[in-house]
């Protein structure tokens, strides 16, 4: 059998196709069903020892990660990119103390807003099961996307402009 680079690239786009429609698939069953499709009001003290409080008319990016999970690490930067145009809270979730996960964001060199949920509290308030899971919310703190695993830059910058 001849292989041409006309077939191998079809073969690699039918691929990623697949790949892209199955892990959209796999995010949707594995997303959490809330009780309300309403922001709940989050007063927390983050990591670095700022007050914060979700602020209406403004897309909310509300990310939920952990230090231990491989697929987190990966999207990193793709959240430090979209903390610096949006509101972003992130919230690592069984991560160890506050110096632990300050050790971490440094020495990865991200600078996004953290709240440290070490009991979890926060991730089952919001129904996290797997990990990462972000919820985006328009100015009006009603829902409008809930994506589970990894997500591109891309992808939730095209969420969150369409949420404006």
């Amino acid at each position: 059998m001849k292989f041409n680079f006309k077939s191998i690239v079809k073969e690699l786009t039918m691929g990623l196709l697949i790949l892209f429609v199955v892990s959209n698939v796999m995010s949707y069953i594995r997303k959490p069903t809330l009780a309300s499709n309403i922001l709940p009001k989050i007063e927390a003290t983050l990591l670095d020892g700022t007050a914060y409080r979700n602020i209406k008319g403004r897309p909310t990016m509300i990310h939920f990660w952990a230090t231990w999970c491989p697929t987190c690490k990966l999207e990193a930067s793709n959240i430090e990119e979209l903390s610096k145009r949006y509101q972003v809270l992130t919230i690592a979730v069984n991560s160890g103390g506050d110096k632990e996960i300050q050790a971490y964001m440094q020495e990865k060199g991200l600078t996004f807003a953290v709240l440290n949920d070490k009991e979890g509290t926060w991730a089952t308030k919001f129904k996290v099961e797997a990990y990462p899971t972000t919820f985006i919310y328009d100015g009006n703190g009603t829902l409008k996307f809930t994506e589970v695993g990894y997500t591109t830059t891309a992808g939730l910058l095209a969420r969150l402009k369409f949420t404006e």
